[in-house]
């Protein structure tokens, strides 16, 4: 791994989405307005959105920026430019994570507009430090951009990487905790939410609005941090210089 090539990969990402104005209006925006529109939604009962408003910032950027990377990747393969890129010294450890790099950057800022759209535009309460907040936040961001790499290497077509979302994402929306508290579900599916890292980005960001500190903000923050490197591993692993 060369950490010049990691960053030249992620400046070449960032110079291809700068002429693409839907997919950073998509990344950078289109987060705050599912909430603005959640918030809207429940504006008239009361408490709603305080209480679901926190895991809705782990759910949004965590599955834009999974489809964003997932297909923008993809397309690499399918275009040749990745069996073109590995002609030269570029391992594929530098390609993911110069993709990762560029697409956390993203995430970075997505986050801050996102959990700033929150809670000074929604009025989302947060008992805790909005630093932490805004941290879960590209985290959770992070963790789709790193599953998204992975479901590239395993998709053929931009539709087939789609279609991952309801075996990757779907099911750690039902069963991260958001509609029911994960104790009280059943005990197998109990058990299966344990090992799904959305159900940890939900409990931390829970805590944080709860106003916990130490062990429980960054216990599960560290787990869900775990996931993501994990994930960018295998699709380091996966990597296919191009799609059959």
């Amino acid at each position: 791994m060369n950490g010049v090539l990691t960053l030249a990969t992620a400046g070449r990402v960032l110079r291809q989405l700068s002429h693409d104005p839907r997919s950073i209006a998509l990344m950078l925006v289109a987060p705050s307005l599912l909430v603005g529109l959640f918030a809207w939604l429940f504006s008239d009962q009361e408490g709603v959105f305080d209480q679901f408003g926190g895991p809705i910032l782990a759910l949004f950027p965590f599955i834009v920026m999974f489809l964003i990377t997932s297909i923008t990747t993809l397309r690499e393969r399918r275009s040749g430019t990745l069996e073109r890129l590995m002609t030269t010294p570029i391992a594929k450890a530098d390609f993911i994570l110069g993709y990762g790099l560029a697409f956390g950057l993203m995430a970075t800022l997505q986050a801050v507009i996102t959990v700033t759209f929150a809670v000074w535009v929604c009025g989302l309460e947060v008992d805790g430090p909005l630093w932490q907040l805004g941290l879960v936040a590209v985290v959770d961001a992070i963790l789709g951009t790193a599953l998204g790499l992975l479901a590239s290497a395993f998709a053929r077509t931009e539709f087939q990487a789609v279609q991952f979302m309801p075996l990757i994402v779907f099911p750690q929306i039902i069963l991260g905790g958001l509609f029911m508290p994960r104790e009280d579900m059943p005990e197998a599916l109990y058990q299966i939410s344990k090992i799904l890292p959305l159900s940890y980005a939900i409990d931390t960001i829970n805590a944080v609005t709860d106003g916990d500190e130490g062990w429980e903000v960054f216990g599960p923050l560290l787990i869900v941090v775990a996931f993501a490197v994990g994930a960018l591993i295998l699709a380091s692993l996966t990597l296919r210089r191009r799609t059959p």
